[in-house]
């Protein structure tokens, strides 16, 4: 094989495949990256089993032939090359050859026969959505999916298709995140959970443009985003998602409307006197016309008065400071709308159409000293 492409070309594609090479992995196959340049198209892939990424890239094929390569080394190299076209040749001992003016690397790669490609997936259903839509979405729900495996569920996300909607939910015990977004057509009923890796994954190499397009397809036990010249396929995670419908109770004893910019500075600032790891939460008192929050640690006090619109009783919560900012970062409206009914009930975070709800559960503080 032999091959000649830019080397912004190159390194576009390494970077995007490499997020699907696999880090702990007895078989050496799924360390690499499969350059294919055999059917005509330069071809990069890389697959761990559960995500894969295919990405075709621009470039002259001299010779046709395929390799695979050690994803680490092959990606620290093309990194460091000059900006300059780079040549892969390769002969039949699987020796590699990179060039790139005055630079020269040999590296031994691996036949692609063990190579795993992508699986060939039977698209049921597809909807089409602009890359900044899903970007945005995976943003403004993945920061409450749980890190902890011991949970297959809450590790990823819910998908869910109805008509002319799509519902994405992430819970992690403590909290939940809903956004609703409407498509331009109707579309058959779907349920699936994708692993956060995925969306993880996806939202990095998404170039993200409003005008641009990723279609959505779905299988019983894949997803498939499909991008530029950028096919992702993964595994989903089966099961029956948890029924969040009956948490989402539209009961408030108390509504608080206030300014989002001065509540996440205000709780931002209070977190400088927790250290990490430290279980303070923040204590809000809502009155009248203002609101007041305080927070106390070994570190010392903070005190803070917020003015607001509330409708309904006063009420003192407290909530885990961290969960609070991590739900108004990701809200771009000016003003935000607090629903709360007790100090032991949820708080509601959710604009009137309810394109966004955050759900976060209170902390009792009064055994907290």
């Amino acid at each position: 094989m032999k091959l000649i492409c830019s080397k912004s070309n190159l390194l576009n594609g390494v970077q995007i495949v490499s997020k699907a090479v696999s880090n702990k992995t007895t078989m050496s196959i799924l360390e690499c990256i499969m350059v294919d340049a055999a059917k005509g198209n330069i071809t990069l892939t890389a697959n761990d089993m559960d995500l894969g990424i295919e990405t075709i890239i621009e470039g002259e094929i001299v010779e046709k032939g395929s390799i695979a390569l050690d994803a680490k080394i092959f990606l620290e190299i093309v990194r460091k090359l000059p900006d300059s076209e780079i040549t892969i040749e390769t002969d039949s001992s699987y020796k590699t050859l990179i060039t790139c003016e005055k630079s020269k690397f040999t590296i031994i790669g691996k036949s692609g026969e063990d190579f795993s490609y992508l699986p060939v997936v039977e698209k049921e259903d597809s909807i089409v959505i602009s890359q900044f839509t899903l970007k945005e979405v995976v943003r403004q729900t993945i920061f409450s999916i749980s890190d902890n495996d011991s949970n297959k569920m809450m590790s990823g996300e819910l998908f869910e298709i109805k008509e002319n909607e799509m519902k994405v939910v992430s819970l992690d015990g403590h909290r939940i995140s809903i956004r609703k977004i409407e498509l331009k057509e109707e579309y058959s009923p779907k349920k699936v959970i994708v692993p956060g890796k995925t969306l993880n994954e996806v939202s990095k190499i998404l170039p993200g443009g409003a005008e641009n397009l990723v279609t959505i397809s779905f299988t019983p036990k894949h997803i498939v985003f499909e991008f530029e010249n950028t096919t992702v396929v993964s595994r989903l995670i089966e099961g029956e998602y948890f029924k969040i419908d009956q948490m989402l109770s539209s009961d408030y004893e108390t509504k608080v409307k206030v300014n989002k910019k001065e509540l996440l500075n205000c709780i931002d600032r209070a977190t400088l006197l927790v250290k990490e790891g430290d279980k303070k939460p923040i204590i809000i008192n809502i009155l009248d016309e203002s609101m007041e929050l305080r927070i106390n640690s070994i570190l010392g006090s903070m005190n803070e008065d917020i003015d607001i619109e509330k409708q309904g009783k006063d009420l003192m919560i407290g909530f885990n400071p961290k969960f609070l900012i991590d739900a108004l970062r990701v809200i771009d409206d000016e003003d935000v709308e607090l629903y709360m009914v007790n100090p032991k009930a949820p708080c509601f975070i959710k604009n009137p159409e309810e394109s966004y709800i955050y759900l976060i559960l209170p902390v009792n503080f009064s055994t907290v000293s």
